[in-house]
């Protein structure tokens, strides 16, 4: 989730609905300016009980925090806690319970995001032996209740906990308990955002079965592949879906900006401090009449705020954001971008993606995004065939994307074999989540506990 930082200069107030639509068109950039951003979430415990550390325990959360400034990261505070840090790799950054996330910097290729991937799990491997810590790559606590996890002192976590049970049953759940690998890319136009929107949109569910890995709740199996995507759909219905007006005739920025503003707000940042908006209307906001702060104006930080906390499998800020997929090891963190660059960063890969779901109904796609939490490749697309066969098109596709795109590494390597792990997993027909249950089964007689051995940093 967004970090708050330091701005050079005072935001401007909104005035008219166009610094709505403005936000959007100021992403647009041309092709040879197109960037990846990656991030990616992972679970921070305790090597002696695997327990979860609390921000203000000795060799907790701060600490960790702390150790990681000597590699030339900063700190960033908030009412006096370092809650993130920033650098040349981007932000380092805390989820509700502790979770440390990587928002990478914005880099040209993705032989540059697994350098920079590969170089924070360094850094964090290190701090973790001093501090006795280690880090788990899934997309669920495998054996963690709520009550067993720590709050980090953030502002908007309070009033999100607070919040998050009046609209879903597992909203809590998705804060405390989730972690997942996320992509951010860019688009050159209207037109071409909302051409990558859709084919994302409808594609998303493939990202959510190869990246499967949360089949444990509480130390048992939880009778799903990607509990964490499960959870989404217990969330907030009013921030989170598959969208169906994405795929409307006409959709753009406007579309999109309508639809945020049906979204009720959770925060506005003042002076310091995040001040309780749960449930009240942006557009009250914007006609001077919000509640707990009459007659003052949004400004284009405040919407940039909000758009923050809208939660569907694809989200358009300045940019889009692929937000379906686990958390996973650190050849997955490559995986995710090279599968969503190949598809969408070059023109002739994704109309070819886009010519394989444009026939899809809304009935069908829902259908396949409510199945895949539980089937993975084996859940229904809306054309009758099951998910996993449409898997191999759908990655020679992205090869193909990715070897048009001929950015190569020292040795003359393209993109395409970051996709490897994804093959795989095609090949064998089994999720991560389906081989992590197969040992819990077998080699690990029913204790989950050996995850920690297996599946770490």
């Amino acid at each position: 989730m967004s970090t708050k930082t330091a701005s050079s200069a005072p935001s401007p107030v909104i005035e008219d609905r166009a610094q709505l639509l403005e936000v959007f068109a100021k992403g647009e950039k041309p092709q040879e300016t197109w960037k990846i951003g990656t991030e990616h979430e992972k679970f921070v415990y305790r090597c002696d009980d695997h327990s979860a550390p609390a921000y203000g325990d000795p060799n907790g959360i701060r600490d960790l925090l702390d150790e990681l400034t000597q590699f030339g990261w900063s700190p960033i505070e908030e009412n006096g806690n370092v809650i993130a840090l920033s650098g040349p790799d981007g932000t380092v950054s805390l989820e509700p319970a502790g979770q440390l996330e990587l928002s990478g910097a914005p880099l040209d290729n993705i032989h540059d995001t697994c350098s920079e991937a590969a170089r924070h799990l360094e850094q964090v491997k290190k701090v973790g032996e001093k501090l006795d810590l280690g880090f788990l790559g899934l997309g669920m606590w495998p054996d963690k209740k709520r009550s067993d996890l720590p709050i980090m002192p953030k502002g908007r976590y309070g009033i999100m906990l607070d919040y998050m049970p009046k609209r879903g049953n597992l909203g809590l759940d998705m804060m405390l308990r989730t972690c997942t690998i996320q992509t951010n890319l860019d688009y050159s136009s209207e037109g071409d955002m909302a051409q990558k929107f859709r084919v994302a949109l409808a594609l998303q569910p493939l990202g959510t079965a190869l990246f499967a890995n949360s089949p444990f709740t509480e130390s048992k199996p939880n009778g799903f592949l990607s509990y964490r995507s499960h959870i989404w759909s217990d969330t907030d219905p009013d921030r989170t879906g598959m969208l169906p007006f994405v795929f409307e005739d006409g959709f753009g920025y406007e579309r999109y900006a309508d639809y945020a503003l049906e979204v009720p707000m959770y925060f506005v940042y003042r002076d310091g401090k995040y001040l309780d908006a749960s449930g009240l209307d942006f557009r009250d906001f914007l006609n001077g009449e919000l509640s707990i702060l009459p007659g003052e104006r949004p400004t284009i930080d405040d919407w940039n705020d909000h758009l923050s906390t809208i939660f569907p499998e694809v989200r358009l800020k300045s940019f889009l954001e692929m937000r379906g997929s686990d958390g996973g090891p650190w050849n997955r963190i490559c995986a995710l971008p090279a599968l969503w660059v190949g598809l969408l960063y070059d023109q002739t890969a994704l109309d070819a993606a886009w010519d394989v779901v444009k026939d899809w109904n809304i009935e069908g796609r829902e259908i396949l995004r409510d199945s895949v939490p539980k089937m993975g490749l084996d859940a229904p697309l809306p054309n009758g065939r099951k998910l996993g066969e449409l898997a191999p098109e759908i990655l020679d596709i992205a090869t193909a994307g990715l070897s048009a795109r001929a950015k190569l590494n020292g040795s003359g390597d393209n993109e395409s074999g970051f996709l490897d792990p994804l093959r795989e997993i095609v090949a064998s027909g089994k999720t991560p989540a389906e081989r992590l249950l197969e040992r819990y089964h077998g080699a690990w007689d029913g204790d989950v506990s050996h995850v920690y051995e297996e599946e770490s940093f």
